[in-house]
């Protein structure tokens, strides 16, 4: 039996069995303790597990990441909150040389579970430093992992599991799906595995790749599509880095056509690698070119109507579908 929750919600949760379930995890950030998180993720966690447990550190990410780096050589588990994803910047250094590499330099004597969660993306108006998508900046870099759910059931089952792994993960929770995607989330241990995409829908003709906030307007083009004879198999990654090449592979293996959406910008992103990786290893299988459907290499805008021309939506998405069908 399970219930519904929301995004958020459903990560709360997450925090709290873990945390219950294994007293060397912990949770630090700014504003995560009595004030609950700047999007009340963390609230509850204070009143149940004290001070030493829900940390409120200073306005120093580098610091956050620093202190959970060390905690974790000691034993712990900790569990730190960017406040917004795109200050996760200010401890760059501290995850990609330090989080990333100590496995490797002590000869796999020593781990780093940490868990650096970051409320990413945009469509809600944040303008520049509140609406960025960084994940590219880690999905190349060596003893990292990277998540990014799009469901309730992801987000509980990805935070437990990263929790649990003993490499550093890099956790993006998407803003815009905190209280607008519900779902149902099991009740119990039940996690998911990291490194495993899911297919959310089946389909003949087109596979489209995505991740985090851009699966809804994916399903919703695939739905359209569906309806002028077009069968388009949407796979969400749920995690990106490792990707699972398998369900990509096997996909491609039915439709021989791909179209790769996400909500980062084109250059460099994502898509850029799995584009890469199909042609070089699969693109005998190919009917088509593959396609991106991204945000433009731009700034986020404050306003409303800018950000929403950029963003991909369901039609752009479609319009892309359109043409790789047609190809």
């Amino acid at each position: 039996m399970g219930k519904e929750l929301s995004y958020l919600e459903a990560i709360r949760e997450a925090l709290a069995e873990e945390m219950r379930r294994d007293p060397k995890v912990f949770v630090l950030g700014e504003d995560v303790g009595a004030y609950g998180g700047a999007f009340g993720v963390t609230q509850g966690l204070y009143d149940e597990f004290g001070e030493m447990r829900v940390v409120d550190t200073p306005i120093s990410e580098s610091a956050i990441v620093g202190i959970s780096i060390g905690a974790s050589l000691r034993g712990y588990r900790p569990v730190a909150e960017m406040q917004f994803a795109d200050f996760i910047s200010c401890g760059f250094d501290q995850i990609v040389n330090q989080a990333a590499t100590l496995r490797y330099r002590y000869g796999g004597r020593s781990a780093v579970p940490i868990v650096v969660r970051a409320p990413s993306g945009g469509n809600v108006g944040g303008g520049l430093y509140h609406s960025q998508n960084p994940e590219g900046w880690f999905i190349h870099r060596a003893g990292l992992r990277v998540v990014a759910p799009s469901t309730a059931y992801d987000a509980k089952g990805l935070l437990k599991a990263a929790i649990r792994d003993d490499n550093p993960v890099v956790y993006f929770e998407h803003k815009y799906l905190y209280r607008r995607v519900k779902g149902p989330v099991p009740d119990g241990d039940e996690i998911v595995p990291i490194g495993v995409a899911a297919t959310r829908r089946e389909g003949s003709d087109i596979t489209l790749l995505t991740y985090g906030a851009m699966a809804l307007p994916s399903l919703d083009a695939a739905d359209r599509l569906a309806k002028e004879g077009v069968e388009v198999e949407v796979i969400d990654l749920r995690t990106l880095l490792p990707y699972d090449r398998d369900t990509i592979f096997r996909s491609l293996e039915k439709t021989s056509r791909i179209v790769i959406v996400h909500e980062d910008v084109k250059t460099l992103g994502l898509g850029a690698e799995l584009a890469a990786v199909i042609a070089e290893e699969r693109f005998d299988r190919l009917d088509a070119p593959v396609v991106r459907v991204t945000y433009p290499d731009t700034h986020c805008p404050f306003s409303h109507v800018l950000e929403a021309a950029n963003l991909p939506n369901a039609d752009t998405i479609a319009d892309a579908l359109r043409r790789v069908a047609a190809y």
